[in-house]
């Protein structure tokens, strides 16, 4: 995991912190449909990261997402969990960013583990 990540950094940074989707993605009508591929692949490919500069989030394998925010432009990170998501601790993750940027992403594993850490950088 985190190739791009590791290969992306910039003077002086160092990952702080990565997760990845939660085992519940395997539960869906999208990993049936493809015989569970889909979500392999997506939790092979897909990285979410907390350096000590930046939060780096990339999804996609063939077609490329990256989000890539400062630190002290993020104004918060705020964390979704449904009763199912904190009892086997998954949730969802929107990261907004100064000027109305909002990126939300889903399923992920210890949501909030990464806010706290986000936190603790800040």
């Amino acid at each position: 995991m985190s190739h791009y990540v590791k290969n992306n950094l910039i003077a002086g940074e160092q990952i702080e912190y990565e997760t990845t989707y939660h085992w519940v993605i395997f539960f869906s009508l999208r990993a049936l449909f493809t015989l569970f591929i889909a979500p392999i692949i997506d939790k092979w490919t897909d990285e979410f990261a907390i350096t000590n500069k930046r939060v780096v989030i990339k999804t996609g394998l063939i077609s490329r997402k990256t989000v890539e925010l400062n630190l002290s432009k993020i104004e918060s990170v705020n964390v979704d969990q449904t009763v199912m998501g904190r009892i086997f601790g998954f949730g969802s993750i929107t990261i907004i960013g100064i000027g109305g940027t909002r990126e939300m992403f889903v399923n992920i594993r210890k949501p909030l583990e990464f806010r706290r850490k986000f936190q603790e950088l800040c």
